[in-house]
């Protein structure tokens, strides 16, 4: 494949993407419950995850232990305060609230924070319907006391929302040959010399 192809290619992808985004944006939206969330906080409703915006980015992790969302919420935590400019967002797992925070603090994530427990909420609202806790984003529109559901997506390796993977494809390298950790490199208890 030459250099002219894989410009081609690259402009045919940005032009289908444009088109994805075209028609999400006239996906007509599905009202849904007010589900519960337990937070450090005490509980709270679906409605009250959005805050004083019209709209709320429900990013679904699947939780501390896996790696892989680890990898996207990390990307996340780097725009979350453009994208707290637009929309409200939260991150939801299935972790009780102080593993949430905790697991939070030492990522340095500065996330809202709520958890579904694995509930009606996952079973209901996953990402892809049927398939219950998967990691993704479900972006849901306030219309005066209810909530409607617009539109959701999965992540997985070489999605549109991890800019990683297509920085390593331009050295060959995709999930079947490397996979994120929580940490690459620990520092030494004691300095060495020199």
């Amino acid at each position: 494949m030459s250099q002219q192809e894989i410009a081609e290619l690259e402009r045919e992808i940005f032009d289908l993407t444009a088109r994805l985004n075209r028609l999400r944006k006239a996906t007509p939206p599905k009202p849904v419950p007010d589900y519960r969330f337990a937070t450090l906080s005490g509980d709270v409703t679906l409605l009250d995850l959005f805050t004083d915006r019209q709209h709320l980015l429900a990013i679904h992790n699947m939780g501390q232990e896996c790696r892989f969302c680890t990898l996207w919420a990390d990307g996340f935590n780097g725009v979350l305060a453009h994208l707290e400019s637009a929309v409200s967002v939260v991150l939801l797992s299935r972790d009780p609230p102080r593993l949430q925070r905790d697991f939070a603090n030492s990522r340095n994530w500065r996330f809202r924070l709520a958890s579904h427990g694995g509930g009606s909420y996952i079973r209901e609202q996953s990402v892809m319907e049927g398939e219950g806790n998967m990691p993704g984003a479900v972006l849901y529109e306030r219309s005066g006391d209810r909530v409607l559901r617009r539109n959701s997506v999965i992540f997985g390796p070489g999605d549109l929302y991890c800019p990683l993977w297509h920085l390593l494809a331009l050295a060959g390298i995709d999930e079947d040959n490397w996979v994120p950790r929580f940490r690459y490199w620990t520092p030494p208890a004691k300095p060495e010399e020199g």
